[in-house]
């Protein structure tokens, strides 16, 4: 026999040895869960049963699955019933058993349980466990165990906070000979130092937050003081100095500038640099602008005060100083912005053609008369507000061609409840209108997708928290702030576009087919056909221009009880849903009795107007069993509520399809801006890179043209980075549908620069 046939025997030879000793084990695990069976039935509670399959995974830890993924989507539920189980193999080291996530903690508690002694039963609660549970799939259940971790690790971590602050003798860690004076929280991993080599080392590091363990605890140290002979010694106010170099031999003076403190990353707060700040302060303050708009800057100023008295200094940071720097700071990099032809305020997925343009305003942007008052000129002026004598030229002419009363308000035309200066209160004001929307929503306007309108009150939510705290500043201010913060929004947009509009699609894709269902339930329902659906249409679409055009006092009362009706069911619904006081419910009930006065009055007098036609009953008409006589054009006896619910669902598939398709246009619009701007930034790089070029141009030094190519290059790769992103995203969304075209048609030639994407990196 060869060496490699006994070695296949021997091999046999231990997986039957070992299937013998599985064999063994898994008869004992059956003795065991026998047992458990008969405790069960003796028990009121029932233990769910855990299923138990096997994963095998490969030397990297993923899962390795029987057959391929594609084979897997395309099974069935039939086929997992059906399928037997199969034998039970000894799994191998790279295998893990998984149970079913609602019986792993069920199953725990009652094994745990019955194989404590009786001193655990007594101490702790029938389904408690010292022993961490598996994660559950539960939330609720999953925020207990975890808040339950946190609560038993509580204690030590009192004990670590309690340790921490506890002086011990320490060996300076520098020098390693002399006792430990001072801790340095920004020198770890070596943070303690003598009294020597503390000089010796934060002399030069004068900012580093320090501590003094002479006074039996740690006590903070500003750079002004110093551990001599174990007591505290001041130096006086200690001032930073830029330095200042000569030369003896050519009486040559070199002094720190601004540009010397910039490429430390530093910023002046005002010329003279007497104060400076860190720009990853101003890069703080920027952010916490845009995730708290109402946050001040005074309040982030007190922030740092407080952060600057906890390590052991003195001094306030002035405010205005502060304000006009980081504005000064942003102005250059706008600056750098518009060199690089960056446009803060173009929608790449609008452009060239917007679908709609919201007039909307928000009246929350006004600022006091006595705030602060200045004579400065902003910033950036004109780039997003208008300027004053702009503003006044178009309130003038719009005074000349409307009518006009001074102190008077025009926005909502003749209607007073939307005047500005109305003084009704919500509950005063009827709620005329209810079934005109059938004419004039945008819901039911042709090629309006399901653009409503209502999309820039995100963006006016945003502005208003900010406007919390620009009312309070200078013109200019609050101007420059309200600016800065529109064009971070934009880039924040323009960031995640590609997924919104992704999410968009797909979110809309949804809701077509769910109306496309309930269309065809509808069919199903009513038996009815496409072309009778399409006449239920006209019909409500007639009855709308009815509505807005009467002709006589027939048509008249008719949409006037018509109206009466819609609001006091509107009413009734809202008594219990949108109320939770007995007061506005009592104001509700007052409104729906006054309505239903005037409701019986107005049935009454057409009742007599019209006495050839079926008479009207309140109770009847309010039931809403009945269609109204008037509203039966083709004289069928299908009523209004009817087709309007029939309208309703038509009209939302029309919307949603055109919603993918505008959808579709702005991937587009999208994808040709990011090309275009790749191209362009492409073209500024190789400007600035040839030697033609002269510095006037942009009226940078030949350092700074190369500090602007880093830029760009930077923004190329950005922008790289972008299209990749929405080439995925929209490839994703869009496989297998007739509108990715417009994706396959960049060639070679879109790809070649160094700084771009390639078709072998797609």
């Amino acid at each position: 026999m060869s060496d490699s046939e006994l070695q296949k025997q021997f091999m046999k030879l231990d997986n039957l040895v070992d299937h013998h000793e599985l064999s063994d084990e898994l008869q004992s695990l059956d003795d065991f869960l026998g047992e458990l069976q008969e405790e069960e039935e003796a028990a009121p509670v029932k233990t769910p049963e855990p299923r138990v399959h096997w994963r095998k995974r490969d030397i990297d830890g993923n899962i390795v699955y029987a057959r391929p993924r594609s084979s897997r989507n395309q099974s069935n539920k039939a086929d997992h019933i059906q399928k037997t189980d199969p034998p039970i193999n000894a799994p191998d080291t790279n295998c893990e058993v998984t149970f079913a996530p609602e019986t792993v903690e069920c199953f725990l508690q009652d094994l745990q349980h019955s194989l404590s002694d009786t001193s655990d039963d007594e101490a702790s609660p029938r389904g408690t466990s010292k022993d961490p549970l598996l994660a559950s799939s539960n939330w609720s259940t999953r925020q207990s165990l975890f808040s339950e971790r946190w609560r038993a690790e509580r204690p030590r971590l009192v004990n670590t906070a309690a340790a921490q602050e506890n002086v011990a003798t320490h060996i300076c860690q520098q020098c390693g000979s002399n006792p430990a004076a001072v801790r340095c929280c920004d020198c770890r991993p070596r943070p303690f130092f003598c009294a020597e080599c503390d000089v010796s080392m934060h002399t030069r590091h004068v900012l580093h937050n320090r501590d003094a363990m002479t006074a039996g605890f740690y006590q903070p140290l500003p750079p002004t003081t110093f551990v001599v002979d174990k007591a505290l010694s001041h130096c006086g106010r200690y001032d930073l100095s830029m330095p200042e170099l000569s030369c003896e031999a050519c009486q040559a003076t070199w002094a720190a500038g601004v540009v010397d403190l910039n490429r430390s990353d530093y910023w002046p707060a005002t010329l003279q640099f007497s104060t400076m700040y860190a720009t990853d302060v101003f890069f703080s303050f920027e952010e916490m602008k845009m995730a708290a708009p109402g946050l001040s800057c005074q309040a982030f100023l007190r922030m740092l005060d407080q952060r600057t008295v906890r390590f052991g200094r003195t001094g306030k940071i002035s405010t205005d100083s502060f304000q006009k720097s980081f504005f000064e700071w942003e102005a250059v990099r706008y600056e750098v912005d518009k060199i690089c032809k960056e446009e803060h305020f173009i929608c790449p997925a609008c452009t060239p053609d917007m679908l709609a343009v919201s007039v909307d305003g928000n009246r929350k942007h006004y600022r006091f008369k006595n705030a602060a008052r200045s004579e400065e000129q902003a910033i950036f002026e004109d780039i997003f507000i208008a300027k004053d004598e702009d503003v006044t030229r178009f309130v003038d002419y719009i005074h000349k061609t409307s009518k006009h009363v001074s102190g008077r308000g025009v926005c909502g035309g003749e209607w007073s409840a939307a005047r500005e200066t109305s003084q009704r209160s919500a509950s005063k004001v009827d709620e005329e209108g209810l079934e005109l929307a059938v004419k004039w929503s945008g819901a039911y306007q042709d090629g309006a997708g399901l653009t409503l309108g209502e999309e820039v009150e995100q963006c006016n939510a945003f502005l208003s928290r900010i406007a919390v705290t620009t009312k309070h500043m200078s013109k200019a201010g609050r101007t420059d702030m309200l600016t800065l913060m529109v064009m971070r929004w934009n880039q924040q947009k323009f960031n995640n576009l590609a997924t919104a509009l992704t999410r968009r699609y797909q979110k809309t894709t949804k809701a077509l087919q769910s109306q496309l269902q309930n269309l065809e339930s509808m069919k199903v329902e009513l038996a009815v056909t496409e072309s009778q659906l399409e006449d239920w249409v006209n019909d409500v679409k007639d009855w709308a221009d009815a509505t807005t055009t009467t002709t006589n006092d027939v048509d008249a009362l008719a949409n006037r009880i018509e109206v009466l009706v819609a609001s006091v069911k509107r009413r009734s619904q809202r008594l219990y849903k949108d109320t939770d006081g007995n007061k506005g419910r009592a104001r509700i009930r007052r409104k729906i009795r006054e309505e239903k006065g005037i409701l019986t009055s107005l049935v009454e007098t057409y009742n007599r107007m019209v006495p050839n036609t079926e008479t009207l009953c309140l109770e009847t008409i309010l039931s809403g069993e009945t269609a109204w006589p008037w509203q039966l054009p083709h004289s069928d006896s299908v009523d209004l509520r009817t087709k309007r619910k029939a309208f309703d669902i038509i009209m939302s598939v029309r919307r949603l399809q055109e919603e993918q398709k505008i959808l579709v246009a702005e991937m587009d619009h999208h994808w040709k801006y990011l090309s275009t701007r790749a191209e362009t930034l492409r073209e500024l790089s190789c400007l600035f890179a040839s030697e033609t070029l002269q510095s006037s141009l942009c009226g940078l030094s030949e350092e700074g043209l190369k500090g602007l190519q880093s830029i760009i290059h930077k923004k190329q790769r950005k922008i790289r980075d972008m299209r990749v992103q929405a080439r995925d995203c929209y490839l994703q969304v869009l496989s297998g549908a007739e509108n990715t075209n417009f994706l396959n048609k960049s060639s070679a030639d879109d790809y070649d620069s160094d700084f771009e994407i390639s078709d072998d990196e797609l």
